[in-house]
């Protein structure tokens, strides 16, 4: 393939990579960050030996990486990180909320003076210097065209640089179907007759889920303040699509702190009627699951981010809710020619539509499945451009 590295290359020495990604793994969505990049190292060919710097490995995302990558070493820092500094020829910084380890890159690049990229991040909280490492990578790519816009107006000239989409697009093969379906046997959940949603918080209450994290009252407050009308417009949707297309409906999450809020805003306030045709799920899944659930399903919806991206990935449609307190991130849906499914949740007008657009997917299934397919394209497209790049700084680090 195009992105791979010339023999001559492969046969010197195969490149040697540090990975700084994993952030934190009480949501799916970070660990489908690094899952996303191991997946796309394969698909294009990287002959590289990986070594992860990860900050968050609980809550089974260490076995998991294991079983499904068991090559790529991972350390969380100590000598295994000086060691990764001396003998890797490239830190790959991976997907993230903002330029989130811009502290440990500079540093990489002060220190060993060896190159470094950036893939699929917001651009948030900008500062002199973030925007003067980012100005040293060999590449930097935005998830969101609004970042990828923002990084030119406060001086990002990196010479390759622009959109390229969040690395948890490249979730396809890391899916455990067996305990799918029997997940989907257990809850009489038919392949093609049931859609998701996931519910969410305003602000994530990590102080429910990490021990000796501090209690943010403003930010509980405004969490209970919008707890009902940020999931309103869904529970109308459940109820349209259980009454109007007989197909079920599955409340599930995507971080763990989305469990109870499901059973709470989605689950318990629907009718009697409705309620017997949607299944609750009362534990934490991992990607592997999740995903295998999200292919069998006819769509899904709510207000989170990466399970859409994961569905996406694989040609299941995906209704994406968003508000200003969260990063720019939901804008992607618009570089991906999906912006009919993007709902901003503080614009009531736009917010009206969304139970119409979900139940539209469910009466329509073949005609979301094409669009899905439409914006899977676009992604696909840009992925092979960036790995394409990467490959090219690899050899030019190695023969450096």
């Amino acid at each position: 393939m195009a992105t791979a590295l010339s023999p001559s290359a492969a046969a010197a020495r195969r490149p040697r990579v540090l990975l700084r990604n994993g952030w934190q793994s009480q949501n799916i969505g970070d660990i489908a960050h690094y899952v996303g990049m191991m997946e796309l190292f394969r698909r294009h060919d990287i002959e590289a030996d990986v070594r992860f710097w990860t900050s968050n490995m609980d809550h089974g995302a260490d076995d998991l990486f294991r079983k499904y990558f068991p090559d790529v070493p991972f350390f969380s820092g100590g000598d295994q990180v000086a060691q990764a500094f001396e003998e890797c020829d490239f830190l790959l910084h991976g997907s993230g909320s903002g330029f989130v380890a811009h502290g440990d890159t500079r540093r990489w690049h002060e220190q060993t003076g060896k190159p470094f990229g950036v893939m699929g991040i917001s651009l948030t909280g900008i500062n002199e210097s973030i925007i003067d490492t980012l100005n040293q990578a060999d590449f930097v790519y935005f998830r969101d065209g609004v970042s990828a816009a923002r990084a030119e107006e406060h001086g990002v000239t990196t010479a390759v640089r622009g959109w390229g989409p969040d690395t948890a697009f490249g979730v396809v093969e890391t899916r455990d179907d067996d305990r799918a379906e029997a997940f989907l046997a257990e809850h009489d959940l038919e392949e093609g007759r049931f859609m998701c949603v996931i519910p969410r918080f305003r602000w994530t209450p990590f102080w429910e889920v990490y021990e000796g994290r501090e209690f943010d009252a403003g930010r509980h407050a405004r969490n209970e303040e919008r707890k009902d009308p940020d999931h309103a417009p869904h529970r109308e949707a459940i109820i349209s699509i259980v009454r109007e297309t007989g197909m079920k409906v599955l409340v599930t999450h995507e971080d763990q702190t989305q469990i109870q809020l499901g059973r709470e805003v989605l689950y318990e306030p629907l009718p009697d009627d409705v309620r017997q045709h949607v299944v609750w799920r009362d534990h934490f899944w991992l990607p592997d699951e999740a995903l295998a659930v999200y292919r069998r399903s006819a769509g899904l919806f709510g207000n989170e981010m990466h399970s859409p991206i994961m569905c996406i990935a694989n040609g299941i449609p995906a209704v994406v809710g968003r508000w200003d307190e969260q990063t720019d991130k939901g804008f992607m849906w618009r570089d991906i020619g999906l912006e009919d499914w993007l709902f901003t949740m503080d614009d009531e007008e736009r917010v009206g539509q969304l139970p119409a657009t979900v139940l539209a997917i469910a009466s329509d299934p073949q005609a979301a499945a094409a669009k899905a397919a439409e914006a899977r394209a676009k992604v696909l497209e840009r992925q092979r451009h960036q790995f394409t790049t990467l490959a090219e700084s690899l050899r030019a680090a190695v023969a450096g």
